[in-house]
Order: C-alpha cells, then structure tokens, then sequence
C-alpha cells in the first residue's frame, strides 16, 4: 500500500499530513481544490525536505468524474476534504451538503470501483453535540446541532454504508478540536494567540464556559498513519482524542501564560453560537484507537497541551506566518 491520494490536502492537517507520508516512503497524491491563481494552500509553504516529492491534482470533490481520475492508480485513499466552519454553515447549508455528503459519496464510489484497498474517512467530534456522558465513547449517541456537524453526521453515514453493503474498506477516523501550526483562525486557538500577537490584550471570544478536548496536530497525523498501516479498522469508527477536557477561558489563560502575556476576555456576542447549537462539553474516550490501531497522543494531558501551545506560538509568532491573517476581525 504504497500510492496513496490524500484529499483536503491543501489544507490545515491535510498538510501535515501529507508532509508525514513523504516522510514515512509513501508515493503521495495530494488532491487541493481547483482554482485559477494554481494555489495549493498550505503545499505552496510545505517543508523543504518534501518539497517537490509528491504529486499534486487540482480538482473538487463535488465532482465524480475529477475525484474518479485522481484516484486512478492509488492503493488507499485519505479523505479529509470537507467545509468545517460552522458559523459559515449557518448561513451557507447547501454548499456543506455538496461538499461534505456528496464530496465523501464521490470518495467511496470511486473506491468502490477501483477496487481500493483502504479508505479513511475524517469525521468529528461535533457529530456527538453536547456530551451526554463522559469520556465519550464511539457509541455515543449523534446530534447535529449545526448544519456542519448534521453533514458530518450524513457523510459518516454514507460511508460506512459502503463497508455494510459492498465491503468498501472504509475506517471513520473522529479527530476532537485539532489545533497548531496552520490551523485556520475561525478556529479559538488560533484566534487566541494571533490577537495577542499582534499586540491585543483585550482578546475577544465568544462563550468561555464549554470544553473541549483538544489535540495537537502532530497526534492527529499520527493516528491517520496509524489507521493506514492497522490490519483492524474496516468498518470502524474510531475516536482520536487526548482524553483530556478543558475550557475554552482556561484554555485562554493557558496560552496567555505561554506567551507571558497578561490578557483581558471580552465577550463579542457576534462570535456566539445561536444557544441550541452550541456544544457544551467535549472529551474523548481513546481506548479504541489504543487497542486497532496502537495510537496514544504525545501531547496527552495539560502538560502535552502546553507542549502543543508552544509550538503553535512560535509557529504563528513568526512575522511571516502571522501577517497570513487577519487577527483584527472575526474570521468565520
């Protein structure tokens, strides 16, 4: 299993994802949404050590025929392509039904019919809402408390259809709140630090109360690589999480503290979550990628966590990375 295509792979893990499979000897097909500027994202910034060793096919896949030819000679497939901000979906539905529901449909078609020998498909927490009990396990029950997450559910669902009605060897991979170097500033981690690196001390966020279980981006990558090497795992959905919860206020406080920073929260109301939608509560349970596929973080616990903060500070406080973003306005 040595060609694999990675969709999404312009984006925020996708990268990073791609820049560890090159590094571990795969031949890399890196599928980036189509554009006319011939941006790649976050590939146009890839490492120096793996620039230049991988493939690259510029599609969408909402379209079957495009995601059919980039498949065409691979062994696996790692589907990560998806819409991910919930407040755009809030107003933008449809394009998260094209993208997220038909995009993953056109995935396990095509592998259906060439014949490939594993699909991971990337799921979220946000398809469990607010916890209804603790740690959350992968029979917890779904909830789709935004459109986001509803397509999410829809697109785990179609899926793993394949694997129950033709044997697509599909494993459902379930990050919890992925954060470092590259992430989006929709995201908080990233809206955290980018206002106080550019000299805000009055940070604005939204609610401060729920938690979530947070997981660097390293340990995200190394738990796809996991699920692509495990013989187990077809027909599985599997959690990758650091099993430990924390706030989003003191998740503040700790990266102001990393970045030595006295801060003051105010709470911009444009940046709330209407209340039915918003997901409480966050923490994982990962005794099931422990035991298919090996997996533990290394970024575990508050220790890890401040491991993790450190290096997305330093990434994000380089002039060159920080002037990408726009830390003055509420990014969607």
């Amino acid at each position: 299993m040595k060609r694999v295509l990675v969709t999404g792979a312009d984006g925020f893990i996708g990268s990073h994802l791609t820049e560890a499979l090159v590094r571990n000897g795969y031949d890399v097909r890196a599928f980036v949404l189509y554009n006319s500027f011939n941006s790649w994202g976050w590939l146009d910034r890839c490492a120096p050590d793996v620039k230049g060793s991988f493939e690259v096919f510029a599609g969408d896949v909402r379209d079957p025929h495009g995601v059919r030819a980039a498949m065409q000679g691979c062994d696996a497939v790692l589907h990560l392509a998806a819409l991910i901000a919930i407040p755009y979906s809030y107003h933008s539905p449809d394009t998260y039904v094209d993208t997220n529901i038909k995009g993953t449909l056109n995935v396990v078609q095509a592998a259906r019919e060439l014949g490939i020998t594993k699909v991971i498909h990337t799921s979220t927490s946000e398809v469990y809402g607010t916890a209804r009990f603790v740690p959350i396990t992968e029979e917890h029950p779904l909830q789709g408390q935004s459109p986001y997450s509803a397509t999410k559910i829809g697109a785990d669902q179609i899926a793993l259809s394949f694997f129950a009605a033709f044997g697509t060897p599909v494993t459902v991979i379930r990050p919890f709140n992925t954060f470092g170097p590259r992430q989006s500033a929709r995201a908080v981690i990233p809206t955290i630090i980018t206002q106080i690196a550019n000299g805000a001390r009055k940070i604005k966020l939204g609610s401060l109360h729920p938690t979530r279980d947070f997981n660097y981006v390293a340990d995200t990558v190394g738990g796809f690589l996991a699920a692509l090497a495990a013989e187990r795992g077809a027909g599985e959905v599997i959690n990758l999480g650091s099993n430990y919860e924390i706030s989003i206020g003191d998740t503040a406080k700790t990266i102001a503290e990393v970045m030595g920073a006295e801060i003051e929260i105010v709470t911009d109301d444009v940046r709330l979550r209407p209340e039915k939608s918003e997901v409480e509560r966050l923490w994982a349970c990962n005794a099931k990628a422990k035991d298919l596929l090996g997996w533990q973080p290394a970024f575990g616990g508050l220790d890890g966590f401040r491991r993790g903060l450190a290096e997305t500070v330093s990434w994000f406080s380089d002039s060159e990375n920080l002037k990408s973003y726009k830390a003055d306005i509420y990014n969607i």
